[in-house]
């Protein structure tokens, strides 16, 4: 092993506190925006994790997977994005809690 090289358990782990703090922030904020960022962190340490096990095992297959999982979160963010700006306008809130236009 080169005295360059990065085990992968530093990836793993890296990707791993990467989705727990997404998690956390899933599960504890009330701002949808903020909640919004930490599932496109949570989807990144996945992208981290597959990219390090390709790497690992030099096959390509989990590098051009992550392409389809980028294309995928960029047209979530965008969507996202777009149903956050609308809820905005109609309530003045991105407050997750005051947020109830699904209720009757």
């Amino acid at each position: 092993m080169n005295i360059t090289e990065i085990p992968l358990s530093y990836y793993l782990v890296l990707s791993a506190i990467l989705f727990s703090i997404g998690v956390v922030g899933v599960l504890t904020r009330r701002n949808a925006i903020i909640v919004f960022i930490c599932i496109e962190m949570m989807l990144n340490s996945v992208n981290l994790t597959l990219v390090a096990f390709s790497a690992f095992l030099g096959n390509p297959n989990g590098q051009i997977l992550v392409f389809f999982v980028m294309a995928v979160a960029a047209a979530e963010a965008a969507i996202g994005l777009a149903i956050i700006i609308a809820i905005f306008r109609n309530k003045m809130t991105v407050n997750i809690d005051e947020i109830n236009i699904m209720k009757w």
